[in-house]
């Protein structure tokens, strides 16, 4: 067994920038909702990310593959990666708040580690893996509150919505690394945000009618954030924090997130979480430090 790889101070500035770019996305969009509708202000995220991918692709001079089966494979990417579970969790905040939608998020490295464990013979579900994912579920459960989900509102609906766009995410991991893996990163990014950008402009218009861009400074201030910075940017420093850092410790980055998310919400919106919310994360916390390796694991 490789050992898992160590993380520089550079590294870490880097995984805590990301941390905040994500973070502060969850305000941004719940901003933007106020004036956009749910699936136009996910077409702005993929769209503008999308142009800004292509220029750092064409600044580097990297080849653009012409295979019929790689875009295709850029469409199921742009469409489990960006349009299902973007759209879900922005429909989500519609009703649940912007922090509680961040800790449910964390979710996506437990699902991510059982659908690797059904698709790839090497992710196998070991006895530390197994009980990182059973916290995680308990994580999840806590949170959401399991009483409530018997009234199955649009606030427990809600929840249940984002929790099916970490599903989502888990697949897309899947699905990157088994049809994308041999592509640049810049061209991976670029391609996906094309990919869901073709899928949601016709689906915007149809279900949004026509886009507007005759919008508020603050709803364009929160657009710009989350489409340039937490989308287009966040991609780009994701890779490099993965190059410097590994995947596993890249994981680490699902627990920044939810504290930045939970005070700008706190301070912006006056957003205030049960307490279970807190219990919640903190068991998917301790899961996901698990699934990472940094408690559990035997050092040989």
């Amino acid at each position: 067994m490789t050992n898992q790889k160590i993380i520089s101070p550079r590294a870490w500035a880097e995984l805590l920038l990301l941390g905040l770019f994500w973070g502060g996305s969850f305000l941004a969009i719940r901003i933007a909702l106020d004036e956009v509708p749910v699936v136009t202000a996910v077409l702005h995220r993929t769209g503008w990310a999308m142009l800004v991918l292509w220029v750092v692709v064409f600044a580097a001079r990297l080849p653009i593959p012409r295979e019929p089966r790689v875009w295709g494979a850029f469409l199921v990417m742009g469409m489990l990666n960006n349009v299902i579970p973007f759209g879900l969790m922005s429909w989500g905040q519609l009703y649940i708040e912007t922090g509680l939608t961040s800790i449910l998020n964390a979710a996506t490295a437990i699902f991510g580690v059982l659908v690797a464990a059904v698709v790839f013979a090497d992710e196998r579900l070991t006895p530390r893996k197994a009980m990182g994912v059973g916290l995680g579920f308990l994580g999840v459960a806590t949170a959401i509150g399991l009483s409530n989900l018997a009234t199955f509102d649009l606030r427990s609906t809600a929840q249940l919505a984002v929790l099916a766009g970490t599903v989502s995410y888990a697949f897309a991991s899947a699905w990157a690394r088994a049809r994308l893996g041999h592509l640049p990163p810049q061209i991976a990014a670029a391609g996906m945000l094309t990919g869901s950008t073709l899928i949601l402009l016709p689906a915007a218009l149809v279900i949004d009618g026509p886009i507007s861009l005759d919008l508020q400074p603050v709803t364009w201030a929160a657009i710009a954030y989350y489409a340039l910075i937490a989308t287009a940017g966040a991609y780009l420093l994701y890779y490099r924090v993965l190059a410097m850092a590994g995947s596993g410790n890249l994981m680490l980055v699902t627990l920044l997130i939810p504290p930045v998310a939970i005070i700008l919400g706190a301070l912006v919106l006056g957003e205030e979480l049960h307490p279970r919310a807190y219990a919640g994360f903190a068991l998917l916390a301790l899961g996901l430090l698990i699934l990472n390796g940094t408690l559990g694991k035997r050092r040989n």
